[in-house]
């Protein structure tokens, strides 16, 4: 019998993970949305830091970012979605879920064909992006998190109003200059219908 390679398919079901799930929900989020969700987020976040507020210093790959984002809530198909109040409550129990989630990150690597696990492993751990790099996917993570809490909100949910005002205050004391654009210039129009969005911009 030839091997098998259970990884890609074990990549799919984080369509069936639901995040938030301490939160009474107007629109339950599936892992696998907030993943593209925080993908794009994180590439156009790597333009606005290098094509218009011109950082420089670490490399920054827009591509490279993206597909790091694709990946990097991956291993919660084994340990589930952790809740944020949980997982960073002390720093013991932080130090606990990271721990976890890099055991998981290994045990999928291993899913894969031999010459794929190192290079596998490195995406699922973030360890192919510098540190700027990094710093603009965590900023892409929180984003697409205060993105929900808006849509949230705009569905008439006060269950995240706690989280929103977490969000935004993490994301400021990030000190990153793309997140700050982004929230100053483009964050306002989540909150806008379909028609505010087009009206005069298409066409």
């Amino acid at each position: 019998m030839e091997a098998t390679y259970p990884f890609s398919a074990l990549v799919a079901r984080m369509k069936y993970i639901t995040r938030w799930s301490l939160m009474r929900t107007a629109r339950p989020e599936s892992l696998s949305e907030h993943t593209a969700d925080a993908a794009l987020l994180a590439h156009l976040l790597c333009l606005i830091a290098t094509r218009i507020l011109g950082e420089s210093g670490e490399a920054i790959h827009p591509e490279r970012v993206a597909v790091a984002a694709l990946y990097h809530d991956a291993p919660e198909i084994l340990t589930g979605d952790l809740p944020t109040p949980v997982k960073y409550q002390t720093e013991a129990m932080r130090t606990a879920c990271k721990a976890l989630e890099a055991a998981g990150a290994e045990t999928m690597a291993r899913l894969l064909p031999e010459e794929l696990q190192a290079e596998m492993a490195g995406w699922l751990g973030g360890t192919q992006l510098t540190e700027a790099e990094k710093a603009l996917l965590k900023a892409a993570d929180r984003l697409s998190a205060l993105i929900k809490c808006l849509e949230e909100g705009a569905a008439g949910s006060h269950e995240f109003a706690a989280a929103r005002e977490a969000q935004e205050a993490a994301l400021h004391g990030m000190h990153c200059p793309a997140a700050e654009y982004f929230m100053a210039h483009m964050l306002p129009c989540y909150t806008q219908n379909l028609d505010e969005l087009t009206h005069g911009r298409l066409g």
